[in-house]
């Protein structure tokens, strides 16, 4: 059953740039997996040029097209994504192109495009993007796209609000009368009083203002607790000073099933200090947290700082701290903002009380009034990044665990 917005879509999607965004979860993707990707791909099937998907990566591109497709039309008619990037969608040769780095517009240079899909756009390099206009030449060359909205100066706003062959729409959570009413309950909860409502509810484009997490620098004592709970996991995040910036230990720990994230015990210096002074804070850190009673036996580190991880994993291992330090996986800063924000909004993160630089770190990031770009945390010196930044190289890799959607 199709809705209203995705029924319009269908009649209506005849420019050159056919286009949809705005909210999380309003049927955006879905009427192009079952119906818009394989008409397109069909209908070209004699003409010249290739066809192409591009999203933000190629694992986005497996998760948010391949996979679902698969699953709606079988493995035969939709094949997995080879090492050399090349699927087969109904009998046609597709290109998988992740768009997240400029690199990726080599693999575009000299191709004549009759067809390309382009999933969560705004999150490509616009680079990309621009090389991919000159090669959509093809008289029949058609593109479509989904994406949610960002700020109102972001690059692809700007594309959208041109004069070029697009055919626009705008979708509101509401316009799928499908979802669970409690998923779009507790999603409107999740993302109430942060920008994220506005976009990925509303489906409006708003530029990133004020403060982070205004749902803690509110109530802040609505995450606050005296005891950590019974564990099932716990972690530490490290990061390396220098410059303006503090070195900074969080520890955090997950409850079975990983139902809620309690940030259990934190250190932040703003001295600078030689490695060997940096080791050994760190070790009476990781025996705080062992005689608190914390399972935990892994730190992740600032990846950027090989030579200091290493040192720090020497001497873990050497004075037998019993845990194991690695590279963090870095994600993207905004993905752990919108993570953190989630689970605030759905009472899943709790914070002991006597996690004071967390605290105030919380309390008063900042968006960053200079980026009118793109969303960006200030960092500046003038308020703890630090805290935050090991904070969340310790919970970034169970992101996934907990629930998060990218």
């Amino acid at each position: 059953m199709l809705t209203s917005k995705q029924k319009a879509y269908i009649e209506n999607s005849t420019r050159r740039w056919n286009i949809k965004t705005g909210a999380t979860g309003a049927g955006k993707t879905y009427i192009d997996l079952l119906m818009v990707i394989p008409a397109r791909i069909l209908h070209r099937r004699a003409d010249e040029g290739i066809n192409v998907i591009i999203g933000n990566t190629k694992g986005t591109i497996t998760r948010n097209v391949i996979d679902p497709m698969q699953g709606l039309w079988g493995s035969t008619l939709v094949s997995s994504i080879r090492s050399d990037n090349l699927a087969y969608l109904f009998g046609e040769k597709v290109y998988c192109i992740g768009a997240d780095n400029k690199k990726q517009v080599d693999r575009l240079r000299g191709a004549s495009i009759k067809y390309c899909y382009g999933d969560e756009v705004t999150t490509w390099n616009q680079e990309v993007f621009d090389l991919l206009k000159s090669r959509l030449r093809q008289k029949s060359s058609k593109f479509d796209g989904t994406c949610n909205p960002e700020g109102k100066n972001h690059w692809f706003k700007k594309f959208l609000d041109s004069d070029a062959d697009i055919f626009q729409q705008a979708y509101v959570i509401d316009d799928n009368p499908y979802l669970p009413e409690q998923f779009v309950s507790d999603l409107k909860h999740e993302y109430e009083g942060t920008i994220y409502y506005d976009r990925y509810i509303l489906g409006k484009w708003t530029s990133a203002e004020g403060i982070i997490y205004r749902r803690f620098a509110d109530k802040p004592d609505d995450f606050m607790l005296y005891e950590a709970p019974q564990l099932f996991e716990a972690v530490i995040g490290v990061d390396f000073g220098g410059g303006k910036s503090g070195h900074s230990f969080t520890c955090v720990g997950f409850t079975a099933g990983y139902r809620m994230m309690i940030i259990l015990a934190d250190y932040w210096c703003k001295d600078a200090l030689d490695p060997e002074t940096l080791n050994h804070e760190f070790g009476t850190f990781v025996q705080a947290c062992h005689a608190a009673g914390y399972p935990v036996y892994q730190a992740w580190c600032d990846s950027e700082e090989s030579t200091l991880i290493n040192g720090m994993a020497n001497y873990a291992a050497s004075h037998r701290l019993g845990i194991n330090v690695g590279k963090c996986m870095k994600k993207p800063i905004n993905d752990r903002i919108r993570f953190m924000c989630g689970l605030m909004g759905t009472g899943r993160v709790k914070i002991l009380r006597n996690c004071t630089n967390t605290i105030d770190a919380l309390q008063t990031a900042v968006w960053d009034s200079k980026h009118d770009t793109d969303d960006s945390r200030l960092d500046d010196g003038t308020s703890n990044i630090d805290s935050l930044d090991s904070m969340e190289y310790a919970y970034e890799r169970y992101m996934n665990q907990m629930g998060f959607v990218r």
